[in-house]
Parts: structure tokens; sequence; C-alpha cells
């Protein structure tokens, strides 16, 4: 019995009867909470703790915990709600002027380590954490449950790295309607998630950045769309986002399927009654294998450089409603190795509706299909459009339709195809006080 369970703590106060049996057979449940009960650094051995119970951990009442398993514990969730659920009472911010004495004295930096946890129910999730103070979560795997990370209520300076989220029928990681500044999600792979990658809805979301993480296929063809970065701000807000040098992909079958979908319009903020939400970075990321790489609807103020972009079956990028975008440069290719068997459909290319204040710098585009042009911008205003390169691809390199007081300079667009299709460089439809100079235009100008 002993062999299946190493404590960092004094046992001497704990009865026999406490201690877990971790065969996969004897419900664990009361005993994995006398031990939790108790605080701790508590180290489990290799085994099967069957949970029939979300264990709560109350920081205020446990004082100092970790939990770690070392790669070797598994723990088995067979009822509705999270396996492990950290609760404290830190109700304020990241400012150390704002927090209660007992959360440095008893709660801080809660640590769960090199477990697995394994869903057994349709609601189960693996970790929930409200009211926390600098919550890390370590090389953690959680599978065939709903949510693997929640967070809730309110929390701050959440650390999540080195974990495998993958095949949860819900989030990877949920924001959900929650008040958290700071949190970092390092290192990670991030996969099979029907609900969708790292999603955030409602609440009040900043200093998020995501980094260096695989993320992968988190969407399912029978569930609501959703994409592998969801930011939804539709009930509060989310805004100071970084996304960097992550590999996002898959896939496509899945109808309304994304990369990276921010939906910046969110509740009024103050006297503002058409918040919109933004201050986002997308940089040195590789996106690829979805409906859209990335859908942006209502954000004010992203950058995106650095990028490859590909497999795009609809549009490599799609922006409707936004302001204060700077893009480039980025690449927007049709590799043919990855245009092979139902990606030779693939569209790809650029689309900005009702969009206004948008540079655009850099841009290589090559291969777009199926589509009026490109780059298409419809009822647009005060773009900034230079230095871009846009090769061989069906319409019009760049069409722009009722958009007006924009300047394009020092772009070449050209199609260099035997068999291609009649069409203008550049294509103009409406709009005023635009000015175009500098560019090389293969197949000239149509207004």
């Amino acid at each position: 019995m002993f062999s299946r369970l190493f404590l960092l703590l004094s046992l001497t106060s704990l009865s026999l009867t406490a201690q877990p049996v971790g065969d996969g057979k004897a419900d664990d449940t009361a005993a994995v909470q006398t031990l939790l009960d108790a605080g701790g650094a508590l180290r489990f051995g290799r085994g099967t703790y069957r949970l029939t119970k979300t264990i709560a951990v109350d920081l205020d009442k446990t004082g100092f915990i970790s939990l770690s398993g070392d790669g070797v514990a598994r723990f088995v969730m067979e009822s509705a709600g999270p396996a492990f659920h950290f609760k404290g009472t830190h109700g304020g911010t990241a400012d150390p002027t704002s927090l209660k004495p007992e959360i440095f004295a008893r709660q801080r930096t809660p640590m769960v380590d090199g477990i697995e946890i394994v869903g057994a129910h349709a609601e189960a999730d693996g970790i929930e954490a409200t009211g926390t103070m600098q919550l890390t979560i370590t090389r953690v795997s959680v599978h065939e449950a709903r949510h693997a990370v929640r967070l809730s209520v309110k929390n701050r300076n959440v650390i999540i790295s080195d974990c495998h989220l993958y095949h949860n029928s819900g989030a990877g990681v949920f924001y959900d309607h929650v008040d958290l500044h700071q949190s970092n999600i390092i290192g990670s792979h991030i996969s099979y998630n029907a609900g969708g990658g790292v999603v955030t809805r409602g609440g009040a979301v900043r200093n998020l950045h995501i980094g260096t993480c695989d993320i992968e296929s988190n969407m399912a063809p029978e569930s609501p769309p959703t994409a592998n970065v969801l930011i939804d701000c539709t009930d509060g807000s989310t805004a100071e986002v970084s996304i960097t040098g992550c590999t996002i992909q898959h896939n496509s079958v899945s109808p309304g399927s994304a990369n990276v979908r921010f939906i910046g319009k969110g509740k009024p903020y103050g006297n503002d009654e058409t918040a919109r939400w933004g201050h986002l970075s997308i940089c040195d990321n590789v996106l690829s294998d979805v409906s859209v790489n990335i859908d942006l609807q209502e954000v004010r103020g992203a950058v995106i450089t650095g990028n490859t972009f590909g497999v795009g079956f609809e549009h490599d990028l799609l922006a409707v409603g936004c302001s204060n975008l700077a893009i480039g440069p980025n690449t927007f290719d049709r590799n043919p190795p990855y245009y092979r068997g139902k990606a030779a459909a693939v569209k790809g290319g650029l689309v900005f509706r009702d969009c206004r204040d948008i540079t655009l710098t850099g841009l290589h585009i090559d291969g777009v299909r199926s589509h009026p042009a490109a780059v298409q911008i419809v009822n647009g205003d005060t773009f900034n459009i230079s230095a871009c390169t846009i090769l061989d691809s069906d319409g019009a390199g760049l069409l722009m339709q009722k958009t007006s007081h924009s300047l394009v300079t020092g772009c070449l667009i050209a199609d260099r195809r035997k068999d291609r299709q009649p069409a203008p460089s550049l294509r103009i439809e409406g709009g005023e006080d635009n000015t175009f100079a500098n560019n090389k235009l293969a197949h000239g100008e149509e207004k």
C-alpha cells in the first residue's frame, strides 16, 4: 500500500484507512480528499486512483499545497465536475496592495505537476480554479474529459506549462466568464478538443500569452463552430493577447473552423456603447488547414506579422468590422505538396469588409483560387497598402469596392500562368480620394 504513495509530509496523524489504494478498483475519493485537506507537498506513486466526487482544495484551510505524480499517477474522474477544484479567496488584482494577508501567508502558488486525469463521465472536467493566486500547472495530461482546465469566477497569475490536453469534448483551456489577468500557456500540446483549444468567453481577461505550443484540430464536425484559439468578447471583454511561435492547424472538415477567431465586440464599456476589443498580437506562427486561418470580427488594434499561412479552405484572413490593424510581412503561399487531393480546392485569400484604418505591408500572396480577387476590400476606408507581392491568383490581384481615402504604393501584382483567365491586376469599383503610385501591374488597372 505504502509503495504506491510517497508523501513529503508527516503522516503520523493520518490513519491507515486514509491512504488511497490506487488499484483502479477501490473508490479513493475520501482518502485523496483527506490527504489534500492536510495540505503540504503530496506525491502520489504509481497507480490508478478512482474519484467519484470532486476533490475540493480549500486553500485557506489547507495552506500551501502541491500535488505531484511524477508522471505515473492516474486519476479517473467518474462523476460530473472537476477532478480537482482549487478554491482560494483572492478577490483583488495582481497589485501587491490588493492582496489580503492570507494570500501569501497560506494560499499562494498552488501547484499540480506530473499527473494524468482521465474523464469517465460526460461532464467530468480535469482541473478547475477559482479565486487562486499564482496557480501553476505543469506536465499534466488530461484526456477524455469535458474541459481539461477550467478557470472560473476570478483568478490571477496563472501558468500552464508543458501539458498535454488531448481529446476532450469541451475546451483544452477554458476561460469561463472569468476575471483573470496575467496568464501564460507555454510549450504545451492542446489538440483534438471538440470545443476549442484555448477558449475565452465573456469575463474580463487581460495579458493572455500563448507561446510555443502545438494547438491542433480543436473542433469536430458535429460540434458548433469553434477555433483552435477562440476569443469571444460577446458577454465581456478580452484584450492584451499575444499568440507567438505556435503551430496552429486542422481541421477543415469542421464547419466554421478557424485557427484564431477573435470576436472583439463586447458589452458596453463605460459610456462606450460599441466597445471593440483587441490589443492583439499574432506573430511567428504556422497556420494551416481550416476554413479560415485568422477570423477577426469587430476587432480594434491588432498586429499580425511573421506568420506563414496555408490551406485556408475559404480564406486565409477574414476581417469584418475591424480597425487599426497592422498586417505584414506574412506569407500566404500555395506550396504544391500541401495542395493535393481535397486541398486542391482550397481558395485562400484575404478579405476586409467594413474595415478602416488598416496597414498592409510586405505581404507575399500566391495562388488564391476561385475568389474575385486575391485581396478584397469592401466598404473600406483609409487603407495603406505598400510593398506587397500578389502572384498567380484567379480574378484580380487587388479589388477595392467602395473604398476611399486609401494609398496603394510599390506593389507587384502579376499572373504568370500560361492558362490564366483574363483579369486585371487592380480593380477599383467606386470610392473616392484614393492614390496609386509606383506599382507594377502586369495586367493593368480597371476602374
